[in-house]
């Protein structure tokens, strides 16, 4: 499995908005490729990376799905020339709705380059921003493609100034489509100056070079300018030959300099196909081939030394110490356990061991995987740049660093957005309760995005996601996957609670039961943060002078306020931040000890925390309307019924957008309603924004409520 030389490997994610066809493009690579010998399609339920059957019967991927196939490049005429190299692709195809996100986030965390897919006629979508921004975190290098030119009110410029606009992105069009909607036969190639049409006879496996149609030959040349322009103002070289003589740069020289300049993330070139006409996916590949970064053209990794905490780094080089990071865990029924990884450095051999910097402990990994969707393939040994499975593990989970034990090294984790819906759900068996539990430690094991809570009070479990379809599918995946029925509460929305005064306390913990007693004593302010202060959680600030509190003791105290803050004051929801700077205290040399500093630090909490002006949060979604020009009015009313702050109308393709932020509270079954008032022709996407403020009569009505009053 392993190349030997990392030039000729890509880790690719293919990312998008839902149905921009991401799934459909990665099918036809693997036709293309040759590891399918069959075109599997999303709407007949027979893709091959949409193995789960709620995939299959939706027509959405829920999963990230891995496989690795190979390519010749370059390739002329859809035959390989002497020369050609094969390259190794290891593909990602990610989830495009917003309740998945989580998929997405891990897998930009491991790869080197990615594929932005739009849809030629919807354009920049909600989901295309939120995954951009997420490639943008992890600086991933990408290349656009704007699927779907078949499709009537295709419009392959209109998505390239969206792409500018929305994104902020520097896209540089690399191909000129020829036709568009049914008309759509190929593409011209800016670099070469040559018209690539496919055949529909064999279902676009070959395609002929030709010269570019009359027609198109005044656009093709101001095009052609705009890209020799923009690789000019970006190499000095190439700009000392456009002054000189434009017709000097070579092609080479082009390619060489827009890989240079996507891989730093200056540029996003951009082509144009319809996966599904099977058009553009080969120019698509070579694109992947020529311009998408190696691991060897990326920084070497960076960690931290457990011994020193000192940075250190990893290249990517398979006689360096073995260092990788989990970013995936699945239950396979065959095979067990499966944990996904990519290799920074170093070489695995199954059989072997490794080291987990989380847990301390040693595992050893039985046997090592390739993917393709949900099959395995044995192999004998991984090397630095491979994505791969393992199984045989006892315990790793996601984020976690696997590493050389004489060579240690933590890599940085994956952090993941907070759940902000739940239901209560109990077996409608109470046979079943063991199992429900079994089920759902397998669940949250695989998707850390899924949190379970137990109402103390209730007894009640409390299952919580990133929105209704999510936990949809988490609950029809008990039913199927386990054999567990279960019944389910109404949808409940994760609130938070925050602190709005700053408050001083004194905390006293005393207790004496003959022998030796407990004391601790606490003098501190607890507040919100600082404005600057950008992390959440506690902001702890320590200024203990002359060691009136023993230094051992202060981490118990910043862990008491911690988990005090698991259970605000109004109705133990959740603060998701806050400052507590402690500045006096006493001690006593026989009754005092680290518990008793961290329960006073807890019951201090929680006797100050209802002075400091508590408030309820609730979070808030960013809603994105496309409807028919005539139920405007009916929407943009029902919007404010439910607490809408509206942001904006656009105009796209006929149609209105329509822009608001709305509490998630006002938003269960939003979607079957706004079916209801627009006679099924208006579509939306709920994306998570921020939390906000509940106005203060709803908030008394839900404090209430928790209380049982």
């Amino acid at each position: 499995m392993a190349i030997k030389d990392l030039k000729y490997l890509r880790n690719i994610g293919i990312m998008a908005h839902i149905d921009a066809g991401k799934t459909t493009a990665t099918e036809r690579i693997l036709y293309y490729t040759g590891l399918t010998h069959k075109l599997g399609e999303v709407h007949e339920g027979g893709a091959v990376m949409d193995w789960m059957e709620q995939e299959q019967e939706r027509g959405i991927t829920i999963t990230s799905a891995a496989t690795t196939t190979f390519w010749k490049y370059p390739t002329i005429q859809g035959h390989q020339t002497n020369e050609s190299k094969e390259y190794m692709i290891n593909i990602i195809d990610t989830p495009g709705h917003v309740d998945f996100t989580v998929e997405v986030e891990r897998s930009l965390r491991v790869l080197d380059g990615s594929v932005a897919l739009f849809c030629a006629v919807s354009g920049v979508e909600p989901q295309s921003e939120t995954v951009w921004r997420q490639a943008d975190k992890y600086k991933v290098p990408r290349i656009c493609f704007v699927n779907k030119m078949d499709r009537a009110g295709a419009d392959f410029f209109n998505v390239v100034d969206e792409i500018k606009d929305k994104l902020g992105a520097n896209p540089i069009p690399l191909q000129v489509p020829i036709g568009s909607e049914d008309s759509f036969r190929g593409v011209v190639d800016l670099i070469q100056n040559k018209a690539i049409i496919w055949n529909e006879e064999d279902k676009g496996m070959t395609y002929m070079i030709e010269d570019i149609p009359e027609d198109l030959v005044e656009t093709v040349e101001e095009w052609r300018q705009k890209l020799v322009e923009s690789v000019a103002e970006y190499d000095d070289e190439i700009l000392e030959k456009f002054f000189e003589d434009p017709d000097s740069i070579t092609e080479d020289e082009m390619m060489t300099a827009i890989r240079k300049a996507v891989i730093d993330l200056s540029f996003s070139p951009v082509l144009a196909g319809s996966a599904f006409k099977n058009k553009g996916i080969q120019a698509l590949l070579d694109a992947v081939c020529r311009y998408l970064p190696s691991p060897l053209d990326l920084p070497p990794v960076t960690g931290i030394n457990p011994a020193n905490d000192k940075e250190e780094t990893r290249e990517p080089d398979a006689s360096k110490p073995f260092s990788a990071l989990a970013f995936k865990i699945a239950t396979d029924p065959f095979v067990g356990r499966l944990a996904f990884f990519r290799t920074y450095s170093g070489r695995l051999n199954a059989g072997s061991y490794i080291f987990n910097t989380r847990t301390g402990k040693k595992e050893r990994i039985s046997r090592l995987m390739q993917m393709h969707s949900n099959k395995q393939n044995p192999i004998d040994f991984v090397e630095a740049g491979d994505i791969a499975a393992a199984i045989g593990f006892k315990n790793i989970k996601t984020g976690d660093t696997l590493t050389d034990e004489k060579h240690k090294i933590v890599l940085e984790s994956i952090t993941f957005p907070d759940s902000v819906i739940g239901y209560a759900i109990e077996p409608k068996k109470q046979i079943d309760q063991d199992r429900l539990g079994v089920a759902i430690s397998k669940l949250v094991e695989e998707d850390p995005t899924l949190r379970v809570l137990t109402n103390e009070e209730t007894g009640q479990t409390v299952l919580r996601g990133m929105g209704e379809l999510h936990l949809e599918i988490i609950i029809d995946r008990l039913k199927r996957e386990f054999n567990v029925e279960i019944n389910q509460g109404a949808p409940q929305v994760a609130y938070k609670e925050a602190i709005y005064g700053n408050v001083e306390h004194r905390e006293v913990y005393k207790k004496q039961s003959g022998g030796r007693g407990k004391f601790a004593d606490i003098v501190f302010e607890i507040g919100p943060q600082d404005e600057d202060y950008e992390k959440p959680g506690l902001q702890f600030v320590n200024q203990i002078v002359g060691g009136v509190i023993p230094r051992e003791y202060i981490p118990s105290i910043e862990k008491g306020f911690t988990e005090a803050m698991k259970n605000g004051p109004l109705a133990g929801y959740p603060l998701e931040r806050m400052k507590v700077r402690l500045f006096h205290g006493s001690f006593h040399d026989v009754d005092s000890d680290s518990l008793s500093f961290e329960l006073a630090a807890r019951i201090g909490f929680k006797e100050s925390a209802v002075k400091a002006k508590p408030k309820l949060m609730e979070p808030v979604m960013s809603v994105e309307v496309v409807t028919p020009d005539e139920y405007t009015g009916p929407i943009t009313g029902d919007l404010n019924k439910r607490r809408g702050i509206m942001k904006g109308m656009d105009t796209k393709g006929g149609a209105q957008v329509i822009k608001s932020d709305v509490p998630l509270s006002e938003l269960f079954g939003y979607v079957t309603d706004l079916r209801t008032i627009s006679s099924g022709r208006a579509s939306a996407t709920l994306t998570f924004s921020h939390y906000d403020l509940v106005p203060e009569n709803l908030a008394q009505k839900i404090i209430a409520k928790v209380k049982g009053e």
